[in-house]
């Protein structure tokens, strides 16, 4: 413990975000970086628990205390060793996690807690600045193949794992790029795709082969490619959006938000918008419905566009500013938080987009076929025969104009072509079953892995289930495995 009475000594401090005009401006990343000697004082706080619930919490089970002291110490090569212990991309999760491991810090029970995803960040951030981060190959080969099936954060981590381990990896994705939803899910502001990319030819440079523009399932046939490899990991995430069957929804103008993520990133990079080959928001009156990450990254992306008018629909209530008795620490806080969407909306239109409890009825159109309006009412959540449902509240109707419509209410689960292929068992979710820890499903040599295997999830338990899978794969390769 670097500091001991560092935690009584600073107040929780982050960087500032760039300002909202100017951030809107563009789509550049919102994040800053802290001066170093203040970035150490929040490594200070760490309190160096004897229990760390931080590490429990984090799905990958970052050593946070130690590179915290070390942070402190100004020992940076150190700190960065001890996070890749544990985590192949915090670049990744530095930006996009929301830190399972803040809501778990001891610190936390009654003050602010450590800023350990900023700490993070900037430990990653320091080393690609000193050109710490190099090509590492593997020193030998074990002459193993193994195809993995999806280029996202899960595809990644195990790609990642098993070259380490000198097997002979080959990435298959669908999509014209490398980084799956780090690529497409995720727009740019929130994580800069030269920081994905640069990722990816590191990768390329240690031995892993990529290879693009092929959907596996469709275009290849999954028990032929099998047949072809040694081993093979499924990582295709969840990728049913979960639908809204009102009437109307057949109207134009009503999309999926991944749908509108991904054509405005790809035509951003492609062209920087010149090819206007993206779902344009400018001069829309928007409605996203459904909170979380995605219903934030699509008003992050409408409000660039230069939309007229955004309002967001949450289904259920909006949450305490503290929290509830029924949600104490260590389980991760469900309190009122405001994103950099939410944030971006209110100095926009000046007020928080956010309207809980509607629920939505009907989508009106025009003579043409596009949407016009949204029709909603209020509900409230009661218990009924011990089960919290929403009631409909007589007399709360309401229409709501718009234009343009994003359905941001998650995923039901992966694709069945796959599965269909492979004869693989699925589970009543329809995620591909494999058992957690073991990652094998029902097809020998055959594992999963990542949303496709435990529901949409976060991006750090998917860099968690890739390392798992990868473990469990290099053990059935081998005989045995030395990887963590």
């Amino acid at each position: 413990m670097g500091k001991p009475t560092g935690f009584m000594e600073y107040p929780r401090e982050l960087p500032v975000h760039r300002s909202v005009p100017l951030r809107l401006g563009d789509w550049k990343e919102f994040h800053t970086e802290m001066p170093e000697p203040r970035l150490r004082q929040q490594a200070a706080r760490c309190m160096d628990c004897g229990i760390p619930f931080c590490q429990s919490a984090c799905p990958v089970h970052n050593i946070i205390p130690e590179w915290n002291d070390l942070v402190y110490r100004d020992q940076w090569k150190a700190a960065l060793l001890r996070l890749w212990q544990t985590n192949n991309f915090p670049e990744f999760t530095g930006r996009v996690c929301p830190a399972p491991c803040e809501g778990s810090c001891v610190l936390g029970i009654n003050t602010p807690p450590v800023t350990i995803k900023n700490i993070e960040q900037e430990i990653i951030n320091h080393a690609w600045a000193h050109g710490w981060v190099t090509p590492r190959p593997p020193p030998a080969r074990t002459g193993k193949t193994v195809a993995i099936i999806g280029s996202g954060p899960a595809g990644l981590a195990a790609a990642d794992q098993l070259n380490h381990a000198g097997h002979l990896v080959t990435v298959f994705e669908r999509a014209d790029r490398i980084g799956g939803l780090l690529m497409y899910g995720i727009p740019n502001m929130k994580l800069d795709k030269q920081v994905v990319q640069r990722r990816v030819e590191l990768m390329r440079q240690e031995g892993v082969k990529f290879v693009v523009n092929t959907h596996v399932g469709k275009q290849v046939n999954g028990h032929e490619l099998l047949r072809e490899f040694d081993a093979m990991i499924l990582a295709c995430g969840a990728t049913r959006p979960r639908d809204l069957p009102v009437p109307g929804r057949q109207l134009k103008g009503i999309h999926f938000a991944l749908e509108f993520l991904h054509a405005n990133t790809k035509s951003l990079l492609d062209s920087n918008h010149r090819d206007g080959a993206y779902i344009s928001a400018q001069d829309r009156d928007v409605i996203v419905i459904g909170g979380g990450d995605t219903g934030t990254d699509c008003i992050g992306t409408a409000l660039r566009h230069g939309c007229r008018n955004l309002v967001n629909f949450e289904l259920l209530t909006q949450p305490p500013a503290t929290r509830a008795q029924d949600n104490p620490w260590p389980q991760w806080p469900r309190i009122y938080r405001v994103d950099y969407g939410h944030e971006e909306a209110q100095t926009r239109f000046g007020a928080d987009p956010r309207q809980y409890c509607l629920l939505t009825k009907e989508f009106l159109g025009d003579a043409s076929g596009a949407v016009r309006a949204v029709r909603t009412i209020q509900v409230q959540w009661a218990n009924t025969n011990g089960k919290i449902t929403p009631h409909e509240v007589p007399g709360t109707e309401k229409e709501w104009t718009a234009n343009l419509v994003l359905l941001a209410m998650g995923f039901l689960g992966p694709e069945d072509t796959l599965a269909a292929q492979l004869g693989l068992q699925t589970d009543p979710r329809s995620n591909f079953k494999a058992e957690f820890g073991r990652f094998a499903t029902s097809v020998e040599g055959v594992f999963a892995a990542g949303d496709c295997r435990r529901g949409q999830s976060l991006v750090v338990w998917a860099i968690s289930e890739g390392r798992g899978a990868a473990r469990e794969c290099d053990r059935y390769l081998m005989g045995s495995t030395t990887l963590p």
